[in-house]
């Protein structure tokens, strides 16, 4: 089995996925590119939050951070 990346990177613990349409990979991308002038504007946090409830998903905030 080949095995792709570096197993002691990280940007944090925990995580979330998220799926996206093959019509919408430029897009993420782009954001992926400019991710830091992004988050100069809203954190994480703020952004992880938006594409729960965008996306339907029932949280408690309790659990996230």
């Amino acid at each position: 089995m080949n095995e792709i990346g570096d197993r002691d990177f990280e940007w944090q613990d925990g995580y979330g996925a998220f799926t996206v349409s093959v019509s919408l990979i430029g897009t993420v991308t782009d954001y992926i590119a400019g991710q830091e002038k992004h988050h100069a504007k809203k954190t994480f946090q703020e952004e992880y939050l938006a594409f729960l409830k965008l996306s339907g998903v029932k949280f408690d905030e309790r659990y996230l951070w």
